[in-house]
């Protein structure tokens, strides 16, 4: 039997995802949504939606967000209008960027 290895995550990424887990479970419980009528409106599987709850942070983040907006719960306080104009906004600035970052093969010589 083979052992999958567990990436190690931060103690603020556990945390913050236990949180959007909990508002969700909320949302979900105030909207009075069972796991079976939110994970088929989401497309997911119950199994994934109770790893979302719990806070797992390895689910996928389409799959976490998706279920967050159906509920309700809002990401980044901010409603859609404004997370579209911070779309465009950020687009705007990674336009200007170079495409990628390479380190330099040279050591700098600041030393004067």
């Amino acid at each position: 039997m083979v052992k999958l290895s567990t990436r190690p995550y931060s103690r603020y990424s556990r945390e913050a995802a236990l949180v959007l887990g909990q508002l969700i479970r909320l949302a979900r419980i105030g909207h009075k949504l069972t796991f079976a009528e939110l994970a088929e409106r989401a497309g997911v599987s119950r199994g994934l939606l109770h790893r979302i709850e719990r806070g797992d942070p390895g689910c996928a983040i389409g799959s976490v967000f998706e279920v967050a907006a159906i509920v309700g719960v809002r990401l980044f306080d901010a409603d859609q209008p404004t997370l579209a104009k911070a779309v465009a906004n950020n687009e705007a600035m990674l336009a200007l960027l170079p495409k990628s970052v390479r380190k330099s093969p040279r050591a700098v010589k600041d030393d004067f």
